[in-house]
């Protein structure tokens, strides 16, 4: 009887190593998403192109301090917005957006499948949003000090550390000002861009 038991209890810890193997297995399988991480460097790519273009046509030979200014605020407070949606999204639970979903409330569902597809949205927002918005706005940084420097007729290394230690400040300060907003609030944040990607997707809710 002694001996039955202790090759039972063996074939169940054999079974229960194995069914551990099989879920470790398939959960590195649908870690290693190789086509998102393609979609990903693509979009990255395309969104580096798009804002590096953006931004050269608009700071060109004849472009003031205000619109370099400007521009530069743009991106150190786009690449802030993004980092509060990717906090929020990992912050939120389902369950609220389960009920407004039940409800027909607009953007409900849009804001579900954030939720559900947290680590997506956060390599989106934080990987490609934020760093290219990092690459862009470092990048107008440099090009304002120039401006200043040759404005002043310094060449001094005063203009580059001034503007590149405003930029760093404004961008360490904001997001993690943001963070701390975007953890307190993370339902009204992720319901606020299911809203606004129902909106450009033009999916209204069809009334009863």
């Amino acid at each position: 009887m002694d001996e039955n038991k202790g090759r039972g209890m063996e074939s169940r810890d054999e079974g229960r190593k194995a069914e551990t193997r099989d879920i470790s297995f398939a959960n590195m399988k649908k870690k290693t998403n190789f086509k998102w991480v393609v979609r990903i460097v693509l979009v990255s790519i395309a969104a580096s192109t798009v804002f590096t273009l953006a931004t050269t046509g608009i700071l060109g030979n004849n472009a003031g301090y205000v619109a370099a200014v400007a521009v530069l605020t743009f991106f150190i407070a786009f690449g802030i917005a993004f980092d509060i949606i990717s906090i929020a999204v990992t912050a939120a639970k389902e369950a609220p957006f389960h009920s407004m979903a039940a409800h027909r409330q607009r953007g409900a569902s849009e804001s579900l499948r954030l939720v559900r597809n947290a680590d997506k949205v956060v390599s989106l927002c934080s990987d490609v949003v934020g760093d290219v918005s990092g690459i862009v706005s470092g990048a107008t940084a440099a090009l304002i000090a120039a401006r200043l420097m040759e404005g002043f007729d310094k060449s001094s290394l005063l203009f580059p550390l001034i503007v590149s230690g405003a930029v760093t400040g404004l961008t360490v300060g904001g997001k993690a000002a943001g963070k701390a907003f975007a953890f307190n609030n993370s339902t009204g944040i992720v319901l606020w861009a299911g809203k606004l990607i129902n909106f450009f997707h033009f999916k209204p809710y069809r009334k009863k």
